[in-house]
């Protein structure tokens, strides 16, 4: 993953919401300095970053006190972050082609831990059943079943010279 586990904080407690569905304890806690800015007009405050083996498309996640320790005001529709500084207002811009690739992988990623969830479920409880309910019944028509209209129907030739081309309509309907 990239950290040091000897300069994280052991921590036990679980957490959600990174992942749908998905929980995680954390590996640990651990405190670095986060700057925003260049060389002649920065901002740097120290924050607490819980660390987690989750696999996402994201390789850090700001919660909500980062913004607050920061004094930071978001603006998520033009992926703006703007915050005070020694000498003018910092504007952090966001990339929106990034932005969206991160999002559908984190979207696939949930789709395929649901997924994988719901198929051990199912393979769970298909131990549970009975041994006489666990096979498929090879008793029924493994052809197509045939669909049959609820009002009387006729068919009709669409070309005289290609009499395979018909279309099936409503008795009461005209050929014409």
């Amino acid at each position: 993953m990239g950290y040091d586990t000897a300069s994280l904080v052991p921590s036990d407690q679980a957490f959600y919401g990174i992942i749908p569905g998905a929980a995680s304890t954390r590996v640990g806690r651990a405190t670095l300095p986060v700057t925003f800015g260049a060389r002649d007009n920065y901002r740097t405050e120290y924050v607490n970053f819980e660390v987690a083996e989750f696999e996402t498309s994201y390789r850090t996640i700001l919660g909500r006190p980062s913004p607050a320790k920061f004094m930071a005001i978001p603006n998520h529709t033009y992926l703006l972050l703007k915050m005070p500084a020694p000498k003018v207002v910092l504007s952090v811009y966001g990339d929106l082609q990034t932005s969206y690739a991160c999002e559908a992988k984190n979207i696939e990623l949930s789709d395929t831990l649901e997924r994988s969830k719901n198929t051990v479920l199912v393979a769970q409880e298909a131990k549970n059943l009975p041994a006489d309910q666990q096979q498929i019944s090879t008793k029924e028509s493994t052809s197509e079943s045939q669909l049959t209209p609820a009002v009387a129907t006729k068919t009709i030739v669409l070309r005289d010279n290609e009499p395979h081309k018909t279309v099936v309509i409503g008795a009461s309907l005209d050929s014409a």
